[in-house]
């Protein structure tokens, strides 16, 4: 079976697809933004990489939503709940952890069927 590696940059690629499974790298919004404004962002990455990787949203399987402050799941679940395909809607884990770069609140791994 054929490894297709999507958007690679020689330490990581945005998304690896194999065995009818696409896998994203954790996604971030732009820093210093809104928690809705930076989860519209991460959102829009997941859609154009899951385009790229030949399936999208309804395909979904898992999503793991890290959140720098607890105190903005209700904000990224707010425009989470406007994106999410709701009659297909994956497992979801969110947890609150310290991200990488000081103005980042939300980062989301997903897992996805292609086919």
């Amino acid at each position: 079976m054929s490894i297709a590696r999507i958007q690679p940059n020689g330490r990581l690629s945005q998304a690896v697809a194999h065995a009818q499974t696409v896998y994203l790298t954790g996604q971030v919004g732009v820093e210093d933004q809104s928690i809705e404004e930076q989860t519209r962002s991460v959102l829009a990455s997941i859609d154009r990489l899951l385009a790229a990787a030949g399936t999208d949203k309804s395909r979904i399987l898992q999503a793991i939503v890290w959140l720098a402050d607890r105190r903005d799941f209700a904000g990224m679940n707010a425009v989470w709940d406007k994106w999410v395909d709701p009659t297909n809607p994956p497992a979801r884990s969110t947890g609150q952890m310290a991200l990488l770069e000081p103005g980042l609140k939300v980062e989301i791994t997903i897992v996805a069927a292609t086919s």
